[in-house]
């Protein structure tokens, strides 16, 4: 990830930018890139970037973000297995897995669903999400021992997940509307080029004060994310690899492992089994819903 050289495109490469650029425009105002992946969907699909003349650099980062969104629309919905495996700066691990399921909701923030099934300590544990468009996104979780369901607050989502180094606010489906943008440069990442775009949250509850994101630059998956906290340290790295295509358009990343400079410790979330379009259902998302976790 190092270097400065912009990249030169040809001039078949700016047409045919141009003309994904005209399609995507009239629907890419909505999702952001991503995880996750929040920062666990993150699947980080995107179009060819398009080069418009006289473009200032928070001008070139929204249109980033918007493209890249654009590609991830119309998945309807997919689930897939997730293995967590949490290292404490001593490289001790421990390992959870899970399932996960998430429904795409046009005009609004996605709802997802994250159910641990092992270790038995915490079976059952579940995590839903409706991410929300210029709003604080609502978070339940449900703990079964208690045999209840707790609220997430807003000022709490920096908090860990589960004692993982990602926070709530990570598990979380972005949205381009929720973060100014600035294009910052390409560069060589690996055999790739990448764009290197800034990201400032606007809510002020984000227990971010700005993320550093590189993507390559044909297909805009992201490849790593630098996230600062809010008195402007450095505090995580979000490194994403072994990214598969599925219905011959929807990018996905195998690993995503999220580095804790401040403690040294590692959390790594590998995906498995993805299936899109299950005609999953509003009521699978509901509070009702998760109390019937099994």
């Amino acid at each position: 990830m190092s270097g400065t050289r912009p990249m030169q495109m040809s001039a078949d490469d700016r047409t045919a930018g141009k003309r994904v650029a005209r399609r995507g425009w009239k629907k890419a105002f909505r999702r952001a890139p991503g995880m996750l992946s929040g920062v666990l969907l993150l699947a980080c699909l995107g179009l060819p970037v398009s080069h418009a003349q006289g473009e200032t650099p928070e001008e070139k980062g929204l249109r980033i973000a918007r493209e890249a969104s654009a590609r991830n629309d119309g998945f309807g919905d997919f689930t897939a297995g997730l293995t967590m495996v949490l290292r404490d700066r001593h490289g001790r691990e421990s390992v959870r897995r899970m399932r996960f399921k998430v429904l795409e909701v046009q005009g609004d923030g996605d709802k997802s669903l994250f159910v641990f099934d092992r270790p038995r300590d915490v079976q059952g544990t579940a995590l839903l999400t409706h991410a929300r468009i210029n709003m604080p996104d609502d978070q339940w979780l449900y703990l079964p021992a208690l045999r209840r369901v707790k609220r997430i607050n807003a000022s709490r989502r920096s908090g860990s997940f589960m004692g993982s180094e990602f926070s709530y606010e990570d598990m979380s489906s972005p949205e381009v509307d929720e973060y100014t943008y600035r294009y910052l440069r390409d560069e060589p990442c690996g055999a790739l080029t990448c764009t290197v775009t800034e990201q400032v949250p606007l809510d002020r509850d984000s227990g971010y004060s700005r993320k550093v994101v590189w993507q390559d630059t044909e297909e805009l998956r992201t490849w790593r994310m630098d996230l600062y906290d809010r008195k402007g340290s450095h505090l995580k790295t979000l490194m994403l690899a072994d990214y598969r295509q599925y219905l011959d358009r929807y990018w996905r990343a195998g690993e995503q492992t999220m580095e804790n400079h401040l403690t040294g410790a590692s959390t790594v979330l590998k995906w498995t089994d993805f299936r899109f379009r299950n005609n999953l259902g509003e009521s699978e998302f509901s509070q009702t819903a998760l109390r019937r976790v099994r």
